[in-house]
């Protein structure tokens, strides 16, 4: 999940269709990236920066997480399978 996303669409007391109609994509594209399950574009990415006027770095930590320790990147793939699998 992506908390950040969520936290800034429900502060505005917006639904997941109001704001795949600001951004001009479909509502259920926006909720598997609420989700975590589908990973924007940086076009996207910006969309979402633009409308919350927060940085995407904020919004979509996980595809900006830097990690050099061989758990850590081990731990991310596996998620990211578990993620695919569900």
């Amino acid at each position: 999940m992506r908390k950040r996303l969520i936290e800034e669409r429900s502060k505005r007391g917006w639904t997941q269709k109001q704001v795949s109609e600001r951004l001009g994509l479909s509502e259920i594209y926006v909720r598997k990236i609420e989700r975590g399950t589908r990973n924007p574009g940086r076009e996207t990415m910006l969309k979402f920066e633009t409308l919350y006027s927060v940085p995407d770095r904020l919004l979509f930590p996980d595809l900006f997480q830097v990690c050099v320790d061989t758990y850590c990147i081990n731990e991310a793939l596996y998620e990211r399978r578990r993620s695919h699998e569900s």
